[in-house]
């Protein structure tokens, strides 16, 4: 049985073939677009590569090419809150007299045959694996087959990999933690003075009591406190705990604690106490999370996770008697300790690299304004 395939439809079937087996890209759906493939990867070098196989015959339809692209653009950086988003735009069908310029925002490559996918000049200077990646073929009903067979491969690899990230898993930590917070504030009731020894004292911290930096996350005196705490605790805990895993959530969960503890004793320079630090910290590492799995969290980053992290920001500064910088620096360092421990499939070593450089400088820094200055 023999296949016609033209020429335009086989560099279509080799570049989506390469582009989501080698270089993990990931299709995206764009309405409103025809004979357009969209393809996204984060740590690629472009963050976007389209694909069009549509006729552009003039330079004025190119324009307008380009402004279509922006718009699309616009929408993933605003779902994504991204402030840049670079963009590979390949061309297959591109007028011979239409002229490519420069552009700052979006690089174009016209491609006619596999010769310039190959070149230099071309694809290959970008990715360098394509002068040498080759698939079986007898024929082109065999390339089909092997180009189907080899992507559905890598999507049921990736696909077990997700599902070992989103499905549900027995949580332990976050109910041990909150059975602690209990048991403390029974001491707190029971025990004179229990409160004294665990509270934040910035002075004495500086004096050499640094356990106060962690216990004060285990310390509530109003019920009300607690009870907000611990509902808290008890969402956000168990998504962190099930996405990332029980020794990911601990590093994250006593960091967040101690930089919350550190940024209060810098700015707010009084008592503190509560898990509101550590709570926000795990806020922050499910933003960090929401982020890099945005394709399949889809709006929950933007219409969830950054509104509460904001209403809460916001609640802190009219709401007395709340420690706000507590708040902002177990949400930092949050973030950062999610970007150091990693996140399951999204690990790269040099994100994670990046994360303990930038966790150890931020708690250093705060380190040498409370003991230093």
């Amino acid at each position: 049985m023999s296949l016609s395939i033209s020429s335009k439809d086989e560099i279509i079937m080799r570049l989506v073939h390469y582009f989501v087996t080698v270089e993990n890209y990931q299709p995206i759906i764009v309405n409103g677009v025809k004979n357009e493939i969209w393809l996204e990867n984060l740590e690629g070098p472009y963050r976007i590569i389209r694909i069009n196989s549509n006729y552009i015959h003039n330079h004025d339809q190119l324009q307008f090419d380009k402004f279509k692209i922006q718009n699309i653009i616009k929408q993933i950086k605003k779902k994504t809150l991204s402030l840049k988003v670079n963009t590979l735009n390949i061309l297959l069908d591109l007028n011979e007299d239409v002229e490519l310029k420069p552009d700052k925002t979006i690089e174009t490559y016209k491609i006619n045959t596999l010769k310039d996918v190959r070149s230099d000049q071309g694809l290959a200077g970008i990715f360098p694996k394509l002068k040498t990646f080759t698939i079986k073929k007898d024929d082109n009903l065999d390339l089909i087959v092997n180009i189907t067979n080899d992507i559905n491969e890598k999507t049921e690899a990736d696909n077990k990999a997700y599902e070992e990230v989103f499905k549900p898993k027995k949580i332990i930590l976050t109910k041990a933690l909150i059975v602690i917070n209990l048991i403390v504030l029974l001491l707190i009731y029971r025990v004179p003075g229990f409160l004294d020894v665990i509270i934040l004292n910035p002075e004495l911290v500086k004096a050499g009591q640094y356990w106060r930096l962690i216990t004060c996350a285990f310390a509530h005196v109003d019920p009300l406190h607690i009870a907000f705490n611990m509902y808290a605790l008890w969402i956000l805990g168990h998504q962190v705990e099930t996405f990332l895993g029980r020794t990911k959530f601990l590093v994250i969960y006593f960091g967040s604690a101690f930089t919350a503890s550190l940024l209060s004793c810098v700015i707010t320079k009084s008592l503190s106490l509560g898990a509101s630090g550590a709570v926000f910290g795990l806020l922050g590492a499910l933003a960090y999370f929401g982020y890099h799995y945005r394709l399949y969290l889809g709006d929950v980053l933007r219409t969830q996770i950054i509104p509460i992290v904001f209403l809460n920001l916001f609640l802190g500064v009219i709401v007395p008697n709340i420690d706000t910088s507590a708040h902002i620096g177990g949400l930092i360092g949050g973030v950062f300790l999610a970007m150091a421990v990693g996140l399951g499939k999204k690990d790269e070593k040099i994100s994670k690299i990046n994360g303990v450089i930038v966790s150890l400088i931020y708690m250093g820094f705060l380190i040498y304004l409370l003991l230093f200055k």
